[in-house]
């Protein structure tokens, strides 16, 4: 199958364009190289990509671009992952994300919808979307209209405009709200990051909201699978909706402690912690309710939270040259 990935040099991004290269269908990746964290970590994923994985650097926004890679490569499917990132960071710079998280997700639509109209999309959403709530599990069918951070908001934009060229064009979409994922080659802004990169060499942490809160963990081999069946095997029933959005979480929120105390255990060091405050856009709680995704597909997370973040740490303790990377600012 001919897949395009968008954000091919990002987190989930690189690991998806592996997944998909490995099992024979033939990737283009599309990725702007973004500096939002050190540019550096971008270039190392993709000089680990497979070698026949075709990468193009192109920014997603650029609707007239993107209709001519699309023209170009002929997409059977598309995995949109290309966005700006961060809770917190769209606080101070809005139009960063209105112009990548809307704008490009419109132009993806565009260039599907006129380009590719028998693709099927599969696009990164969030958990965020849900915002400050304390009713656990969240289901897809909440209430999801009172958003956070403006990144929530254009994620919830994104579904809402998918939904209307389903409606308006019978476009096949399928919007993941992701999980706070980690794993390696991740992104040095996560907490987990920061938090192995700190501990590791004797840094002190902060923990945010004095470390009250809780965080539905999803490890990125978890996340893979399930966008690997959704490119394979995508689930449209006859007569229904041709846009489905699914919770992929590990359905198993921990406190943020908790993750201090595995990290801990796999350096076999002692964190320094300093108790703040809580910051601007941040939620008490994640949780996800999967059983939509099982239904459909079957899936569910595989990865103990102990397990991922110790392959982690094994992971980021060989790699010194990644140590010390500043991201503009830092999330859990």
């Amino acid at each position: 199958m001919r897949v395009l990935v968008t954000g091919a040099a990002g987190f989930i991004g690189f690991h998806v364009a592996t997944a998909l290269a490995a099992l024979g269908h033939e990737i283009t990746g599309l990725d702007n190289l973004t500096p939002y964290y050190p540019v550096r970590l971008k270039h190392e994923r993709l000089a680990a990509l497979p070698k026949n994985v075709r990468f193009v650097e192109q920014d997603v926004a650029d609707a007239a671009g993107l209709a001519n890679l699309f023209r170009e490569v002929r997409p059977e499917a598309v995995v949109h992952l290309a966005a700006q990132a961060g809770v917190r960071y769209s606080i101070d710079n809005p139009l960063a994300y209105i112009h990548s998280n809307d704008l490009g997700h419109v132009s993806m639509l565009e260039a599907v919808r006129r380009q590719a109209p028998e693709a099927h999309l599969v696009y990164a959403s969030s958990s965020s979307i849900y915002g400050a709530r304390n009713k656990a599990p969240f289901h897809e069918d909440d209430r999801a209209d009172t958003p956070s951070s403006l990144y929530a908001a254009t994620k919830r934009a994104n579904e809402l405009a998918s939904s209307a060229y389903a409606h308006l064009y019978g476009l096949r979409q399928i919007g993941l709200r992701f999980f706070t994922v980690y794993g390696i080659w991740g992104r040095p802004d996560m907490a987990y990051w920061s938090f192995s990169d700190a501990i590791l060499n004797g840094r002190e942490i902060a923990l945010f909201d004095k470390g009250r809160g809780l965080r539905d963990f999803t490890h990125v081999d978890d996340v893979v699978r399930s966008i690997v069946a959704m490119v394979e095997r995508p689930v449209f029933a006859a007569g229904a909706p041709t846009h489905r959005i699914y919770n992929i979480g590990n359905s198993s929120p921990v406190p943020v402690t908790d993750l201090v105390d595995i990290i801990e255990r796999a350096a076999g060091v002692k964190a320094k912690i300093r108790l703040v405050a809580e910051q601007p856009g941040d939620v008490p709680l994640t949780s996800a309710d999967t059983s939509r995704v099982m239904a459909d597909y079957g899936f569910a997370p595989s990865t103990p939270l102990e397990d991922g973040v110790s392959r982690f740490v094994a992971w980021f303790r060989d790699r010194p040259d990644l140590h010390g990377l500043t991201p503009q600012t830092t999330i859990v």
